[in-house]
């Protein structure tokens, strides 16, 4: 399993805007795509910025490339993103999950 994090930051005026707009639309397009097995989107308020994590978990590099194309390290962007963040991160974080544990 691959943890796939990818970090990106807001003016804490447009938070809660971008935030419906990752629910809306980048959370089902991660979930579309067979091999995504989960989604879990952070947010950390600071005075004047917000900052958004998202984890992804998948069980594979080729689900991953379905999603991100070849170039698995590199984010991935919508164009709804211009009206929302102040800096584009080129590159995102790939960790192999070596433990996990769901309740219940």
């Amino acid at each position: 399993m691959i943890c796939r994090m990818w970090h990106g930051v807001t003016a804490r005026s447009k938070a809660d805007a971008y935030e419906a707009f990752l629910e809306q639309r980048a959370v089902p397009d991660y979930r579309s795509v067979p091999g995504n097995l989960s989604v879990a989107v952070l947010r950390r308020d600071e005075s004047e910025l917000t900052h958004f994590m998202t984890v992804t978990r998948w069980d594979s590099e080729e689900s991953i490339r379905a999603f991100a194309g070849d170039e698995l390290l590199k984010a991935k962007y919508y164009p709804e993103d211009r009206d929302f963040l102040l800096e584009f991160e080129p590159q995102v974080q790939h960790f192999v999950v070596t433990a996990f544990a769901e309740a219940g």
